[in-house]
């Protein structure tokens, strides 16, 4: 009866406060209030990132956007030195680290899900190596398993472009490293966005829960849900309660439930009845 939860996820949307543009139909509270808000997130970039060119690095940080809701994986943390080397102005860095987490998560990915596709054709290109420089081989062999949605296999591709870019000597690249730099943070943003997404229209979750997500019952054994997502998940009944959220989230499923299957439409039914 129960489903897997999503309730450890990494995300940043200060940068919406700096861009949000104040409405005249808003109360004069609302304004103030936001006012406010906006002066805090200005603070706390100060306060990160060092009062010295302020005002581009306000900028930097306003061209990069969000940072996507993301289950944790092995691309958060080194994803977070990226937009802040770009926010530094350290920009052939953040373009040559954007590409170089993009290789690294094509080899995570082909090394822990590859001894479930032994079975495959594909996996005698694949098992001897550790590594893969050549990102045509673990793009094509981790979109013929179907783990990669087809638009997050034509995002890679494009990342490979930009990484022959700025790797092999172009002189170019000396005038535009900062619109390299963004294009290729951007197209590694909407990678993460896409395929780890811990909120969205991504197959494997049950999306008609307000304010929840969960995966569905049918995605549960595939390789990559079992080894990337299901880790940042808890297994609940549809009564499951948060307690608190901070400094860690408690969640109290502590009902009795029936012993017996339903389908991810019941689940839904029975979660938002309990809401």
């Amino acid at each position: 009866m129960k489903r897997y939860r999503v309730l450890a996820f990494d995300f940043d949307t200060r940068v919406h406060m700096l861009t949000q543009k104040i409405r005249d139909e808003w109360e004069d509270d609302i304004k103030k209030q936001h006012l406010q808000n906006r002066a805090a997130v200005e603070k706390s970039l100060i306060s990160m990132y060092g009062a010295q060119s302020q005002d581009g690095k306000r900028k930097n940080f306003i061209d990069l956007g969000d940072k996507p809701l993301s289950i944790i994986a092995f691309h958060n943390r080194f994803f977070e030195q990226i937009r802040t080397a770009f926010v530094m102005g350290a920009y052939y860095p953040a373009l040559t680290s954007a590409c170089a987490l993009g290789e690294r998560i094509l080899n995570y990915l082909i090394l822990i899900l590859r001894d479930d596709y032994r079975h495959t054709p594909e996996y005698k290109n694949i098992y001897r190596k550790d590594s893969f420089d050549n990102w045509d081989v673990p793009i094509d062999t981790l979109e013929s398993w179907d783990i990669l949605l087809p638009e997050v296999a034509k995002q890679f591709r494009y990342l490979k472009d930009m990484r022959h870019k700025a790797i092999h000597f172009r002189p170019e690249v000396d005038r535009n490293d900062r619109e390299l730099a963004l294009d290729a943070i951007l197209c590694l943003r909407e990678i993460i966005r896409n395929q780890f997404s811990a909120f969205g229209p991504q197959p494997w979750f049950i999306t008609d829960i307000p304010g929840e997500i969960y995966i569905k019952k049918s995605w549960e054994s595939k390789p990559f849900i079992r080894k990337v997502y299901l880790p940042n998940c808890l297994l609940v009944g549809p009564k499951n309660r948060i307690e608190a959220l901070t400094p860690q989230v408690v969640v109290n499923d502590n009902f009795q439930y029936e012993d017996r299957e339903i389908t991810d439409e019941e689940f839904s039914e029975l979660r938002r009845k309990r809401e």
